[in-house]
């Protein structure tokens, strides 16, 4: 375990002394794999599915808000779509506009929700993302989270019209554009996992703020035991088919994700939890302590060549401190 946290303290040291050159070359990545996947996913528009493309804009986000990258992601899949059908074009724009207001209205820190979620969907584990930003985030996020789940039930069900809308030549624009909205707005399993996750988040971060002993890792269970009721309620009240077994299956991956994640965020040892009582001309106070769980890296800093952690200016004492 010493091993462990002790190359924590590492990673955190070397993260803090080139912070600048590493925020920028992760979201390099995240630009580059978010439109690569929908290159992959869409395709629509030779032009556009591009590796050289695809660099150029992605060593251009690297070096501007994160926000830029889903403006970046949208333009990208509405291109993809025009190629396909003016009509699923507009319609993708406008939907895309809709969640981007809503999106940077309330919770515009959480570029990286919207951008993972669907990510997350593509590799098989979605049921991470609420329990993550639920132990990160605000209740907000789960604004965030489901526009990420918005995005990509909406390019899901475009890839499977796009054989029919492709045969409609003799179709008005009504009827086009009808077809469309209705199969996005109607997208019963998409509704199942907006609400579950919404659910799921606001759950982990209610309980973890709760000043109890090991509270994260009861909100980490208790989150995917809500996604898991959730997702089998609204899904019979729906009357959406969902396998259970896969649901059980991918909260398990969630909690170990969410776990390693827990680990780099929130590490501490409740067996050395000190409460301590002190007091001034007005108020009593009580204060529950809780230490980190943290390693002495000084020999490292010295040999390996990085920086000691700067030492801040000792508090001053409280008036008249004294422990239980």
């Amino acid at each position: 375990m010493e091993q462990v946290l002790l190359a924590r303290e590492y990673i955190k040291v070397f993260f803090s002394r080139y912070e600048g050159y590493i925020v920028a070359v992760l979201k390099f990545l995240l630009c580059f794999t978010v439109l690569t996947l929908i290159n992959r996913e869409m395709g629509y528009m030779k032009r556009l599915d591009n590796t050289s493309i695809v660099l150029i804009v992605s060593l251009l986000c690297s070096f501007l808000p994160a926000n830029l990258i889903i403006f970046f992601a949208a333009i990208f899949a509405v291109l993809h779509t025009y190629a396909l059908s003016l009509e699923c074009a507009v319609v993708i724009g406008a939907l895309f506009l809709l969640l981007f207001l809503l999106y940077y209205r309330y919770s515009p820190r959480d570029a990286v929700a919207v951008l993972m979620t669907p990510i997350a969907f593509i590799l098989k584990v979605p049921y991470s993302m609420p329990i993550i930003y639920g132990m990160v985030g605000t209740p907000l996020s789960a604004l965030s989270v489901a526009c990420g789940v918005i995005v990509y039930y909406m390019i899901k069900y475009i890839n499977s019209i796009s054989e029919v809308i492709s045969g409609m030549g003799e179709e008005t624009t009504v009827v086009r554009f009808k077809f469309v909205v209705d199969g996005i707005l109607h997208n019963r399993e998409m509704i199942v996992m907006v609400a579950a996750f919404a659910v799921s988040l606001i759950v982990v971060n209610l309980i973890k703020r709760l000043s109890v002993p090991y509270a994260w890792w009861i909100a980490i269970g208790m989150g995917a035991f809500a996604d898991i009721v959730a997702v089998v309620v609204v899904a019979s009240r729906l009357d959406v088919s969902v396998k259970t077994g896969g649901v059980i299956l991918g909260n398990i991956i969630a909690v170990l994700v969410a776990s390693v994640v827990k680990f780099f965020v929130f590490s501490v040892d409740y067996t050395r939890t000190e409460r301590v009582q002190f007091e001034d001309d007005e108020y009593y106070y009580y204060v529950k302590a809780v230490p980190k769980n943290t390693m002495n890296i000084g020999a490292f800093a010295e040999d390996g060549g990085l920086d000691r952690p700067k030492q801040g200016k000792p508090r001053r004492p409280k008036p008249r401190e004294r422990q239980e």
